[in-house]
């Protein structure tokens, strides 16, 4: 049974996830059809952006898989030659 900590943990992480879901979308599919001096594009960041902060946010997330497994391989290594 999940806790009042980890259903206010999991609401918060779909809510972030759906806010930045709708800016998004938004960003990519309905600001191209605007006008480019309507007011709402000061509220996004220039397009090249839009290309750039998920190809980086991906390297990172490989990055980090990657430590992640080098790091148990490393550690379960070390305790396999402790047992020998």
């Amino acid at each position: 049974q999940a806790t009042a900590t980890d259903q206010l943990v999991g609401f918060g992480l779909v809510a972030f996830s759906l806010v930045l879901f709708v800016y998004y979308t938004l960003w990519i599919i309905v600001l191209p059809f605007m006008d480019s001096d309507h007011g709402i594009h000061q509220f996004f960041l220039p397009r090249e952006y839009a290309v750039i902060i998920p190809v980086a946010a991906g390297l990172l997330l490989v990055l980090f898989i990657g430590v992640f497994i080098m790091f148990v391989t490393w550690k379960s290594r070390k305790h396999a030659k402790k047992s020998d």
